[in-house]
């Protein structure tokens, strides 16, 4: 891919968390510079680049636009080119295990002892569902080559 480098900005030292989402940021983008994509996907993150680049914010509104540019940025690439950094699945796929499989299992369980105080019993057993689920599909995206080189950490 043919991307626009992430400009330089007087990032305060201080402010160690936008330091290290810009910094992120820029390990994404060196990551899609590695692989080939359709020109409306290239067009898209150079877009994305601009905005940043020219941006004259600073601060936590700064912080703020950049982790809302990556996280289009990576909706777009799985939609489109099914690429998904590490541990994709597994922070999804855990999410949902925790709601949608262990809520109902802890409902259940709470329902039919008669005490739905109990009721946080399944969440676990679902979290651990969803981290295994998530964890099988990391594995296939790897294998698949599907699978960016780097982990993004919100």
């Amino acid at each position: 891919m043919n991307i626009i480098e992430l400009n330089n900005k007087q990032i305060n030292s201080t402010d160690n968390k936008q330091s290290k989402i810009y910094a992120q940021f820029g390990e994404l983008l060196n990551e899609l510079r590695k692989r080939e994509a359709p020109e409306n996907i290239e067009k898209s993150v150079n877009d994305f680049v601009d905005e940043i680049n020219s941006s004259t914010l600073t601060g936590n509104q700064l912080t703020k636009l950049i982790t809302q540019k990556q996280t289009s940025l990576l909706k777009q690439i799985e939609k489109e080119l099914k690429v998904v950094p590490k541990n994709y699945y597994r922070n999804l796929w855990m999410l949902f295990g925790f709601t949608g499989i262990g809520l109902p299992i802890g409902v259940a369980f709470g329902l039919s002892i008669g005490n739905i105080g109990l009721l946080g019993i399944g969440l676990p057993i679902g979290m651990a569902i969803g981290l295994a689920i998530g964890a099988s599909l990391d594995k296939k995206a790897l294998t698949q080559g599907r699978q960016l080189n780097i982990e993004i950490k919100n």
